[in-house]
């Protein structure tokens, strides 16, 4: 199995491994782990080629970064890129009252408590303290977190301190992160970030990215960072009481879901597989960022992402109806577009996102 391909992140010089290790899970995200056990998945995930790693002083109330940074010590410096994000000020609680997680997710004690603070100075500080978390003088990327009630603080001031720190040397490269596509489309037209990370809007079930922030990143050659490939589980395994965006999915969607599945499987390939590569069809998308906290998940997680998906599976979807015809997929080398499809590609409309 090789190891995942590079692709630059926008036009300021860092790299990044098609497929990354998204590391909320190490954080305790829903249930807790080990020390060890994070340690192992690391491990697992650097012996598989990948080389980008994602975390966020929210996951864990800074445990993934720590996890993280323990996991890297002694590893070459030069050779793995982590991005972190800012936004959330963590501040020590007055007192330690049960766990995080009705609050956060996180299956961690609740030490301290989140501020939400998209300042210069909130900024700084945020970076700061992520640099003793991850025991390393510099992070490559760096994202403005879920910014969605806080739109006019992160443009005014977070922005411009993430780009003077770039300027800096200080990170090398900046962006947003959220679970929408609009404000980030925003970010790409109107600021100089190199990328965005966009959860959930550009999947096999969810085209929304398409309509403006895809073709927008293209137009400004920044790239994008896909997260939440599965929908929150229901294209990893579609059975009943699965997940879409972290709430039950609707029958529709899971019909939908499985139909996928049923087509994947007829061409000797998995939903799991097809849901990785897809993203891929569009030139602007540099990685697929992949949750994991467990070896098996990362062994899972390369062996898709290295299956091959048949042409025939893509044409087979488009007959269908599953995918619609002008939605890109990839073509034979991954990131190449299958068939004729015109550079400025229209996208759905707001009412067909979830059909």
């Amino acid at each position: 199995m090789s190891a995942p391909a590079r692709r630059p992140l926008g036009p300021g010089g860092v790299e990044v491994t098609e497929l990354s290790f998204g590391a909320a899970g190490i954080g305790n995200l829903y249930s807790p782990i080990t020390d060890g056990q994070a340690a192992t998945a690391l491990d697992h995930a650097w012996n598989a080629g990948i080389r980008y790693f994602d975390t966020a002083p929210h996951y864990g109330l800074g445990l993934s970064e720590r996890r993280l940074g323990e996991a890297l010590r002694g590893r070459d410096r030069s050779s793995y890129v982590i991005s972190t994000k800012v936004g959330r000020i963590l501040e020590p609680a007055d007192e330690v009252s049960g766990d995080d997680l009705a609050d956060g997710g996180f299956a961690v004690p609740r030490t301290h408590r989140r501020i939400w603070d998209f300042s210069a100075d909130g900024v700084r500080r945020s970076i700061e303290s992520s640099l003793t978390r991850l025991g390393v003088d510099r992070v490559d990327v760096v994202f403005l977190h879920d910014p969605d009630n806080h739109a006019e603080e992160a443009f005014r001031e977070g922005y411009p301190a993430l780009e003077k720190l770039r300027s800096e040397g200080v990170v090398g490269a900046i962006g947003a992160g959220m679970n929408q596509a609009e404000m980030l489309t925003r970010f790409i037209r109107d600021t100089d970030v190199d990328a965005v990370l966009c959860a959930g809007r550009y999947t096999l079930l969810d085209h929304r990215a398409l309509t403006e922030l895809l073709p927008a990143a293209s137009e400004r050659g920044a790239s994008i960072v896909i997260g939440g490939v599965f929908n929150s589980g229901l294209l990893a395994d579609p059975k009943p009481g699965a997940r879409f965006d972290y709430t039950e999915a609707p029958p529709d969607l899971l019909a939908r879901a499985r139909a996928l599945r049923t087509v994947a499987e007829r061409h000797g390939t998995t939903l799991r597989a097809a849901a990785l590569a897809f993203p891929f069809g569009h030139p602007a998308v540099a990685s697929v960022l992949v949750g994991i906290h467990a070896p098996e998940q990362v062994t899972d997680a390369a062996a898709q992402f290295a299956a091959d998906v048949p042409a025939d599976f893509w044409q087979e979807v488009r007959e269908t109806g599953l995918l619609p015809p002008e939605v890109p997929v990839p073509g034979p080398a991954r990131g190449e577009r299958q068939g004729d499809i015109p550079e400025d590609i229209p996208g759905d409309g707001p009412g067909r996102d979830r059909l």
